[in-house]
């Protein structure tokens, strides 16, 4: 490892990593703990980690959190990833917290952020079917009465709402303007009468949802932040979640690239490992360097968010996300490539990994959006 960690960085590490070997670090306990693979999201484990006070590592002491950093959130993602414990709530989760965190009032951030640090899941509804990559157009509709909110319209690709406890929807309370203004965030309990939430099949399993909104009433004092101010508020998020998506893929990578050395060391073809042949070890080769390229952009921006004190950083976050997933995915390919019939296989792993980094350029901003906003960033 190139990056250099504090010993209390690398004490934490060793800590998930070896917890994360001995809950599932098997291929065993990961069928057990995903149901064959159809669940990515085991409650028994996250909550378990909720005791050890792992899932609050970047957020304050004084909400039951650790008072730790970006580079903690992301050392924990990484090593999670690499091992692919299923916890798939997580990355929503901390995402909709950050914004209960910034944006709440007090009594609704102490009881939102409880439920978070004790192992309840949480979800940030933003997309619609017109409005996915441009997330402005949405029109889901709120309007405002004398005893609170009306929540009308739909909502899709909403990550873990069947499974969590708060729901932080994005609607729009005004037209005025352009398609930037007028957004209010909203905190939606589960099993808000009016919110009816459906599966979408996957290849990662159940993960995402439609969200169907009908005369769904909302109190007043439900709005998070301030009404009409959603868009600035929910681009602070989506640069986080660029960075946890980064830091998850990191591993992920690391993964793919060490299940396919040890691969390629044990398989013999015409005598001699496969390893061997210059036209693997050159790719290998290649594929260490850009993982340790990877791993010391997505840091290094971790390190940076944190000497700004939590200041988002829009051109080092898409790039820390591009960087991480594009490689990611690539690296998942051509591990499925050398090891070749075994990859294609389920015993191996080796596809699960393919299938999990395929939608990795996708979500939290396509791999075309980073590339966008980078070069805005130049003026470009």
């Amino acid at each position: 490892m190139l990056v250099t960690l504090t010993t209390e960085q690398r004490d934490f590490v060793t800590a998930v990593d070896e917890f994360c070997r001995r809950e599932a670090g098997t291929r065993e306990q990961w069928l057990r703990l995903t149901d064959e693979g159809r669940n990515p999201h085991n409650e028994a484990l996250y909550r378990k980690m909720a005791e050890l006070g792992w899932l609050g590592v970047a957020f304050p002491e004084e909400y039951g959190g650790a008072g730790q950093g970006m580079l903690e959130l992301v050392l924990f993602l990484e090593t999670t990833g690499y091992h692919q414990v299923p916890i798939g709530g997580f990355a929503t989760s901390v995402i909709t917290a950050a914004s209960y965190e910034k944006f709440a009032g007090e009594e609704r951030k102490r009881e939102v952020l409880g439920d978070f640090l004790r192992g309840d899941v949480l979800s940030v509804s933003m997309s619609e079917p017109g409005a996915g990559s441009d997330v402005g157009a949405l029109s889901c509709k709120a309007v405002q009465q004398e005893d609170g909110w009306v929540i009308n319209g739909q909502k899709t690709w909403c990550s873990n709402a069947h499974i969590a406890k708060h729901i932080l929807l994005v609607a729009r309370t005004s037209g005025d303007g352009g398609k930037h203004d007028g957004l209010t965030m909203f905190s939606v309990p589960a099993g808000t009468e009016g919110l009816a939430v459906h599966g979408i099949d996957t290849m990662g399993g159940r993960e995402v949802n439609d969200l169907y909104f009908t005369d769904c009433v909302l109190p007043e004092n439900a709005v998070v932040g301030e009404p009409g101010q959603g868009w600035g508020q929910l681009m602070a998020g989506l640069n986080l979640e660029r960075m946890i998506l980064a830091a998850l893929m990191l591993g992920t990578a690391r993964r793919a690239f060490d299940d396919t050395v040890a691969y390629v060391r044990e398989r013999r073809q015409f005598g001699r490992p496969v390893g061997s042949f210059q036209a693997l070890k050159h790719r290998l080769a290649d594929h260490a360097t850009e993982l340790e390229c990877t791993r010391l952009l997505v840091h290094d921006v971790a390190r940076k968010i944190d000497a700004a004190g939590g200041k988002p950083l829009p051109r080092e976050a898409s790039m820390a996300k591009l960087k991480a997933t594009e490689f990611a995915k690539a690296m998942a390919l051509d591990g499925m490539q050398m090891l070749g019939g075994y990859g294609y296989a389920t015993e191996y792993g080796m596809e699960r990994l393919l299938r999990s980094t395929v939608v990795s350029t996708v979500y939290g901003g396509t791999s075309e959006i980073q590339r966008d906003i980078i070069g805005k960033t130049y003026g470009l």
